[in-house]
Parts: structure tokens; C-alpha cells; sequence
């Protein structure tokens, strides 16, 4: 058995569902290796429900959770550096609040740390579903060894954020850690760390599973998410982390994203960002 240690590490906010997030906690309780301490933080003032949530479970487990509340909302990634801050493990799990882990997803993840010591970030492919668990409808595939990882980076996020297990210490020497960057702090975290040598690895399963919403595609259409994709990918051309040609191509693709109509849009993710499951 694996006796690393390591802490989960979550940020919710006031919009969250209370219910989801009861199954994302329980099911980083259920991990065949237990957290030593799980980070919750309160990304400013929460509903009843929500803080009920947090206090029924700090009641049940005192040594357990370590609770950090914000006075305003500050937005994920400012938030997770304020949790990263306060994790007592080096190493850190990810956990979103409406997501759910399998039980052995840390238990893999740390059998990664223990095989290669030198590696910053293990991340994992993620299976997508709708209202069921059973209801599985695509998986995002990610590259697997640190050279395809930078490859794929230079135009896309080569982890998927929600999944991963990373060391604490190396995220924060990066310029801080996650910056302000709208719904893209992951992806501009992830490509300043593997260029940074920051070893990264993916495990070839799918260890989580996220909810796909009907809002999904409406989001990613908006202009000011488009705009933030194009913006983090400048920012990698002009520091050499992507070349030209991948910033011409990240602004087309995110114009034609902008300007299709939402049918269109889950054509295109499906064909070329997703793997359907039935594809499998």
C-alpha cells in the first residue's frame, strides 16, 4: 500500500450545487488511499446550504478539513493559490465540487510520485456524463509522456484540470501559480510549468468523472472565453513556448467556435476535442 501522504485541494463558491458537491467530497473520502487533509475553500460568502455542507462534514471529520473563507470572490485560480498556501502535503489533488474521483484515482497517482520522484504534475484522461454516472457520453484524451505534453500544449491544455495530482511547492515557484486568467488559469499554469522543467505525466485511464451540462457550449462560445483562449496562447508565442502557427491556428479555431451556432459547435467538439463513447 502506498503511504505517501498528500491533501485534496477544492474551491467552491456561492453558485455550486450543494448536492454535488456532498458526492465530490464523499467520493475523495472514499479513495482506496486516504487524504491526510482535505483543503476547502470558500471563494467568498456561500449560501446556507453551502456552508451547511462544510460544517456537517468538519463536525464529522475535525482533523480532516482545513476550511480557508475569502471575503470576496476572487475567482478559481486566486483562490486555489490561496488554498495551495495552507496544504500541509506537498503533494495535492484537484478536486472540482460538482466531479467525481473513482476510489483508486489517488492511489495511482501517487504510485506515479513513487515510480519517478522528479515529475510535478500526473494528470488523467476524464470521462464525460450526463445526469447519470451510467450515462457516460465521451472521454478527453490526453497525451501521456512529457514530450507530447509540451507538444500538445502549445495549443491546448495537456491536463485535465480537474484530475490532477501535483506538487504544491513547484506550482507556487512558478510566477506564483495560477494566475487571474478568465476560465484558462489551468491551461496557463500547466504550459508555464512544463516549460519550466516541470515533468509531467497522464495515466491512460479515465479517473474522474465530470458533468456535462446543457450551458456547456453556450459558455464556450462567448467572446470573452474566446478572447481569453487567444490571449493565453499570445502570451505563449511571445515567450517561444508556441509558435506562430499555433497562434494563428488558436485564433481561427476560436473565431469559428465563436460564430457557430451551438449544433455546429457539438459537431466539431465531438469530431475533433472529444472521443465519443460509442467511438471506443
Amino acid at each position: 500500500m502506498c503511504n505517501l501522504k498528500y491533501s485534496v485541494l477544492m474551491s467552491v463558491y456561492y453558485k455550486e450545487n450543494p448536492n454535488y458537491f456532498i458526492e465530490s467530497i464523499e467520493s475523495m473520502l472514499r479513495q482506496t488511499v486516504k487524504p491526510d487533509e482535505i483543503v476547502i475553500v470558500k471563494d467568498g460568502p456561500l449560501t446556507p446550504e453551502l456552508d451547511n455542507v462544510i460544517s456537517n462534514y468538519v463536525k464529522t471529520y475535525p482533523d480532516l478539513f482545513n476550511i480557508i473563507s475569502l471575503k470576496k470572490n476572487v475567482g478559481l485560480g486566486l483562490a486555489l493559490n490561496e488554498g495551495l498556501k495552507k496544504c500541509k502535503n506537498n503533494l495535492v489533488a484537484r478536486m472540482d465540487t460538482d466531479d467525481i474521483s473513482l476510489e483508486n484515482r489517488c492511489e495511482l497517482q501517487l504510485m506515479e510520485f513513487l515510480k519517478n520522484p522528479n515529475i510535478s504534475i500526473c494528470g488523467t484522461m476524464i470521462d464525460e456524463f450526463y445526469g447519470s454516472t451510467q450515462n457516460i457520453i465521451a472521454t478527453r484524451i490526453v497525451p501521456l509522456n512529457h514530450d507530447d505534453i509540451l507538444k500538445f500544449g502549445r495549443r491546448r491544455s495537456p491536463f485535465n484540470h480537474v484530475s490532477v495530482m501535483y506538487k504544491r511547492d513547484d506550482v507556487l515557484a512558478c510566477e506564483g501559480g495560477y494566475h487571474d486568467v478568465n476560465r484558462k488559469e489551468d491551461f496557463d499554469l500547466f504550459v508555464r510549468m512544463i516549460n519550466n522543467n516541470c515533468l509531467g505525466v497522464n495515466i491512460d485511464k479515465s479517473l474522474v468523472l465530470v458533468r456535462a451540462s446543457d450551458d456547456y457550449f453556450s459558455r464556450r462560445k462567448s467572446w470573452s472565453n474566446c478572447k481569453s483562449y487567444i490571449l493565453v496562447v499570445y502570451k505563449f508565442w511571445k515567450k517561444g513556448y508556441s509558435t506562430f502557427l499555433d497562434f494563428l491556428f488558436v485564433i481561427l479555431s476560436q473565431l469559428v467556435i465563436f460564430l457557430s451556432p451551438i449544433w455546429l459547435l457539438k459537431i466539431i467538439s465531438n469530431r475533433f476535442l472529444r472521443k465519443k463513447i460509442n467511438d471506443v
